[in-house]
C-alpha cells in the first residue's frame, strides 16, 4: 500500500511470530514479510492479489501500483524469473524501508523502483499498453479507502494493459467508496469485472479484464487452481469454488 502525496510517511514496525509488519504510523497493516521466507505471500488479500495467474501465464511485464512492504514483487521475483516488474510508490521513505528491512533489493534486473505519483506515471506515453498485469494497491496511512479511484485512473489502468491483460485492485468490502469504485472500474472495463467474496479483514480483490473474451471450462480452471497450490502454494482451487459460486449454472468461466 501506498501514500499519493511526497510527505514524509510515519512509518513503523512490529514483528510477532516471525512476521515483520509495516505501519504507517498507525495499528493497520500495509505489509508483511516472514523474516526467514521473505518470497512468502503472509496477507490473504495479497494472495488473492497473485489470483490472475489462473487466467494468464505470467507476462512479460508487471506494474505495480503501491509497494508496501513489496511483498508482490518478492512473490514474482521469485516464482515468475522471466517478468519484469515496475513498482511505482511516490514515498521515498516506504521504497528506503522496503530495501532496509524487507529484503527487497534497490538495484535489480527483474525490478525497477520508480519514484513518482501513480496517477502521473500512467499518463506517461511509454505506459501505454506496456503491461500484462496491472496491480493497484493504493492507500494512505487510515488505510480506509483508495487514494486513485477516479474514473479517469481506472481508465488509466486500462490504457496501460496489453491485451489479453488483467488489472487487479485492492479494495475494501464495507468502505462507503466500495459500490462506487466497482461502478467506475465496470465502465473503464466494458463490464468485464470479477470480485471475490470479502476476507475476513474486509478486503475484496477485483479483477478486470481487457481484451479477447475470455472462457475456461470450470474442469480446466479447477485443475489450474490445483496446479497453483502445488507449485505457489497458492489456495487458488478454493478461489476456483468461490468464482463458480458466483458465476452460476453453467459449464465455463465466461468473461
Amino acid at each position: 500500500m501506498a501514500r499519493t502525496s511526497d510527505q514524509s510517511t510515519p512509518i513503523t514496525l512490529s514483528e510477532s511470530a516471525g512476521v515483520r509488519y509495516l505501519h504507517f504510523g498507525s495499528p493497520w497493516v500495509q505489509g508483511a514479510m516472514r523474516v526467514s521466507r521473505p518470497e512468502t505471500l503472509v496477507l490473504e488479500y495479497v494472495r488473492q492479489m497473485m489470483g490472475w495467474l489462473l487466467f494468464l501465464e505470467p507476462p512479460l511485464r508487471i506494474l505495480q501500483l503501491g509497494l508496501g512492504a513489496g511483498s508482490l514483487a518478492r512473490f514474482t521475483r521469485k516464482y515468475c524469473p522471466q517478468t519484469r516488474i515496475t513498482a511505482v510508490e511516490i514515498s521515498s521513505d516506504v521504497i528506503d524501508v522496503a530495501c532496509d528491512w524487507f529484503a527487497l533489493p534497490r538495484f535489480d534486473r527483474e525490478l525497477q523502483l520508480v519514484r513518482a505519483d501513480a496517477f502521473e506515471f500512467l499518463k506517461r506515453p511509454a505506459s501505454r499498453q506496456a503491461f500484462g498485469i496491472v496491480q493497484v494497491d493504493l492507500y494512505d496511512m487510515d488505510a480506509l479507502g483508495p487514494t486513485l479511484d477516479t474514473a479517469r485512473f481506472y481508465r488509466a489502468c486500462r490504457d496501460a494493459l496489453r491485451e489479453p491483460g488483467i488489472c487487479v485492485i485492492n479494495l475494501f468490502g464495507e468502505h462507503h467508496t466500495f459500490e462506487p469504485n466497482i461502478r467506475r472500474i465496470e465502465k473503464a472495463f466494458d463490464g468485464r469485472v470479477l470480485v471475490l467474496p470479502a476476507i475476513p479483514e474486509g478486503n475484496r480483490v477485483v479483477f478486470a479484464f481487457s481484451g479477447p473474451q475470455l472462457r475456461v471450462g470450470w474442469e480446466q480452471l479447477t485443475q489450474r487452481g490445483l496446479v497453483l497450490r502445488q507449485k505457489f502454494g497458492l489456495e487458488a482451487d478454493q478461489w476456483v469454488r468461490q468464482i463458480r459460486g458466483i458465476s452460476g449454472k453453467g459449464t465455463e468461466f465466461a468473461i
